[in-house]
């Protein structure tokens, strides 16, 4: 469906929620020293903007979409990124309405603007005065939990793909693309099969590229359970300068975050501060294949607590090799678990089919989180792991007779039942 109820939508929009003017100030910190700034929507107080959307024209090219907080903005004024430390300088500014356009000279605080030809700015970054330098509030991309193997239909395609992809990833920061480095293949990763239909979709009909699509794979995680330390000795020698370095390394389950951390407790100069890094980039690089099923490694804590050095053979490219192999000597040990991604999920049905959706979802090894009437339907929300919503949408119309309807978003990562784990490191290890 087209066109359907989006008046009325944009009627109520103006006719019910707040203006600029009567919402809350927008907090910020201060770029130079993180102290809390507000800035209200005052065209007097200085420039405040946050880019939340890039698009591609065809006849502008690309345009970044910015919400100004505060301030005027004019054409041709230069503008500082304070999320990327770099400089923009305002072009062509644009007010946009459906798709028509408008040339304008000047913004004012409320509004909404379209700016073409900004070089370094992505959605979420912040434009400001160079002078009252302010970062806005940040925004969140979730990591893709769904990828596809994609491939051009025909040679011709194949460099139009190339562009359309790179297009896309710069519109949509929660799509990812990248080379299997064993395959070869183009890999393209979002948050669930409808996003990526829909990548597929645009780029037929706004980039004229035909592709073949593999099947969906989860974007599974791995991490460690258990604590361990290791200690790695590596040395080289062939003929001239050699190799040598050494380290103790502890690896443990960081509690925290999902990051990876990393961190040296070092004393007494047993590894050069020099060297420090090429352990850091060392275990890093190894992060992103884990040892189970060679999926991304979450939630990993390493701490460098010794090491030894040679004053002629040891390097900081030894020191990453020595680290690298130290935690896959460590990994048997470390209790190496496999994640998968778990959607909250939310079903929207008619009374009469309420039974057979959660029968369906307990299938799908999901668990119900509650029910609720909505109006004369009912509303389901449940935890299911993505990997048994591959083709929901067909099963959920056929056992409603097209009533029923449902949305999921990522939730969290959970550990992945023993015998399923087992089926996918047979497949993918």
């Amino acid at each position: 469906f087209k066109n359907k109820g989006v008046q009325p939508l944009l009627d109520a929009v103006v006719e019910y929620l707040p203006s600029p003017i009567d919402v809350p100030a927008i907090k910020g910190v201060d770029a130079k020293t993180d102290a809390e700034i507000e800035r209200h929507a005052d065209d007097n107080e200085p420039l405040s903007m946050l880019a939340f959307k890039i698009m591609n024209d065809p006849f502008v090219g690309s345009l970044t979409f910015a919400r100004i907080y505060s301030g005027k903005l004019t054409k041709g004024t230069s503008l500082d990124n304070t999320v990327k430390g770099k400089k923009e300088r305002i072009g062509r500014m644009l007010q946009m309405h459906a798709n028509s356009r408008a040339d304008i000279e000047e913004a004012y605080a409320g509004d909404i603007v379209a700016l073409a030809g900004l070089k370094d700015t992505t959605t979420g970054d912040t434009l400001c005065d160079p002078l009252h330098p302010v970062i806005l509030e940040r925004m969140e991309f979730p990591d893709p939990v769904i990828q596809i193997a994609i491939e051009p239909k025909t040679k011709n395609d194949q460099e139009k793909m190339g562009l359309a992809l790179h297009r896309l990833a710069a519109e949509d920061p929660s799509f990812r693309v990248k080379t299997d480095e064993e395959s070869g293949q183009t890999i393209i990763a979002g948050m669930g099969e409808l996003h990526l239909d829909i990548i597929v979709d645009r780029m037929r009909r706004e980039f004229k590229v035909e592709a073949n699509v593999g099947a969906p794979q989860v974007a599974y995680r791995e991490t460690i359970t258990r604590t361990h330390e290791q200690d790695y000795t590596h040395k080289k020698q062939t003929g001239g300068t050699g190799q040598f370095a050494r380290v103790k390394i502890i690896f443990e389950p960081n509690t925290e975050s999902e990051e990876f951390v990393f961190e040296s407790k070092i004393v007494g100069g047993a590894v050069p501060k020099e060297y420090i890094p090429g352990v850091e980039k060392g275990i890093n690089s190894v992060m992103g294949s884990g040892p189970f099923a060679g999926f991304p490694m979450i939630g990993v804590k390493a701490t460098l607590v010794d090491g030894a050095f040679h004053d002629v053979d040891s390097s900081v490219l030894a020191f990453e090799i020595a680290s690298r192999a130290c935690f896959k000597e460590a990994a048997p040990r470390l209790g190496v678990q496999l994640l998968e991604p778990i959607m909250k999920v939310e079903v929207v049905t008619p009374e009469d089919y309420v039974g057979g959706v959660i029968g369906d979802l307990n299938g799908r090894r999901g668990q119900i989180q509650g029910q609720e009437a909505r109006g004369v339907a009912v509303v389901i929300n449940a935890m299911v792991p993505l990997a048994n919503m591959f083709k929901y949408v067909d099963n959920l119309r056929s056992m409603s007779q097209g009533r029923a309807q449902y949305t999921m978003q990522f939730d969290h990562y959970e550990p992945v039942p023993t015998a399923v784990a087992q089926e996918v490191q047979k497949k993918y290890a």
